[in-house]
């Protein structure tokens, strides 16, 4: 079949398609090797492990997914310094990103007893589900340095678009933890503990081959004439403030899904598991939309940056095109083969029997999700962090925090899981009705 594109498609779609396509399958080893962890752990006869390390995920949602931002205004920073061919900057957004990273690693590494004891005294959980999920908080928290170095390292790959090195970092790191999962849980019967050890020593192979890319890629003559400038307090200010908007997005996100899975946990630990294995199904979901929220961060950024601006609007367009379609299909397999997915990620049949009851909501979530999530990435593009940043607390206080309420106050598992899809669905008309106030700021051309 033959159709013509109007130019500004034509112009940028291959790129798109090929940066997009990198960055899809980097996020869809993240969840992907959590779905091994959960498919492992559901086998095992007791499933105190499997409710566990849901439980103690709470926490490292909240470390880890929160102090994404890194990841983001790293990206942010490098594809502006990319596009002005400045190496300088290219390489003091590496620097500087690293040191903020790991500051921050030690801080939590310092912390991590405390973290735990408040962490564990306010989640919800039977005794041997605390402690199996402490075993696992104890093993995964000392892998904290690798991380937030590798999402300096993705988000500087991202900037620069070397896709080859942001694959084999996500290749190596996912599926490491796959087979240490085999070893540690399977073959060695480490359990929950095993499970964090796995994801901890995993990090640290794939930051092994990040720094080797970054060897490779850098000219070590110019590091001398610009280490003085890593520690410029006015440029490291400017690069924290850049972020915090940013930062105040993730920590709405994760707080939502942190309370929901808190209040799943006290309506009992059938209810938890059940609703953990749909949760991974979703994540699987928002992780591989948010590979195109990356693409059209950079790429918005990019093209504003450059003058390029009759490419943005179009660039939001296919971004939720290609995001509801990815999203729509995540939504729609496990409602048609129910049996078949989850009897993949348990063998506890009453498990997998609730979990059924609630797939309908899957695809109104993930749909909403992906929407939002490109409004996001389109925002950050733009620098409209305020707007972002009013968004997700509207998202939060109005869209899920009543619902949630009444969930926990009537014990209804239908209720929280609306609380969950009204939030997406806020933050989604929130940031759709910015928009026409933001184009007229940024794409004057749309105005002529």
């Amino acid at each position: 079949m033959n159709f013509s594109l109007p130019v500004e498609y034509r112009s940028f779609l291959p790129r798109f398609y090929r940066l997009a396509s990198v960055s899809v399958l980097s996020n869809m080893m993240v969840p992907l090797a959590g779905l091994c962890d959960t498919a492992f752990l559901g086998h095992l006869e007791d499933i105190r492990y499997l409710a566990g390390v849901i439980l103690g995920s709470i926490l490292f949602d909240y470390l880890y997914r929160v102090l994404k931002f890194i990841r983001s205004g790293t990206n942010a920073i490098t594809a502006q310094a990319v596009g002005r061919d400045d190496e300088e900057g290219i390489l003091l957004a590496i620097l500087r990103s690293g040191l903020i990273a790991l500051s921050m690693a030690c801080i939590i590494l310092i912390l991590q007893y405390p973290i735990e004891k408040i962490g564990f005294t306010l989640l919800s959980g039977s005794s041997n589900i605390e402690a199996s999920g402490i075993d696992y908080f104890r093993a995964r928290i000392w892998g904290t340095p690798a991380v937030l170095l590798n999402f300096v390292f993705i988000g500087w790959f991202l900037g620069r678009e070397m896709k080859v090195a942001i694959l084999l970092l996500s290749f190596v790191g996912n599926f490491s933890n796959v087979g240490l999962d085999y070893l540690m849980i399977y073959r060695w019967n480490w359990g929950s503990m095993g499970a964090g050890l796995a994801t901890a020593i995993s990090q640290y192979l794939a930051l092994f081959v990040a720094f080797i890319f970054m060897v490779l890629s850098i000219k070590w003559d110019r590091i001398s004439e610009i280490f003085t400038r890593v520690l410029d307090k006015h440029e490291l200010k400017s690069i924290i403030a850049l972020k915090g908007n940013i930062l105040i997005r993730f920590l709405a996100l994760i707080s939502t899904y942190s309370l929901f899975t808190n209040l799943s946990a006290l309506l009992g630990t059938e209810i938890l598991a059940a609703n953990g294995l749909l949760l991974q199904i979703a994540l699987l979901s928002q992780f591989t939309v948010q590979g195109i929220g990356m693409t059209l961060q950079t790429l918005t950024g990019n093209f504003k940056g450059k003058g390029t601006i009759e490419k943005i609007l179009p660039l939001l367009v296919v971004s939720i095109i290609n995001s509801l379609l990815i999203a729509s299909s995540f939504a729609v397999i496990p409602f048609l083969f129910p049996e078949t997915i989850f009897n993949l990620l348990t063998d506890h049949q009453e498990i997998s029997q609730t979990a059924i009851q609630y797939t309908l909501w899957l695809l109104p979530l993930l749909c909403l999700t992906a929407t939002a999530f490109m409004l996001e990435g389109y925002f950050i593009g733009l620098k409209e962090g305020t707007i972002l940043r009013n968004g997700v607390l509207i998202a939060f206080l109005i869209g899920f925090l009543p619902l949630a309420i009444m969930a926990y106050y009537w014990q209804n598992n239908y209720l929280l899981w609306s609380a969950l899809t009204g939030y997406m669905g806020t933050l989604m008309i929130t940031l759709f009705l910015q928009l026409p106030k933001v184009n007229r700021h940024h794409l004057p051309l749309e105005s002529s």
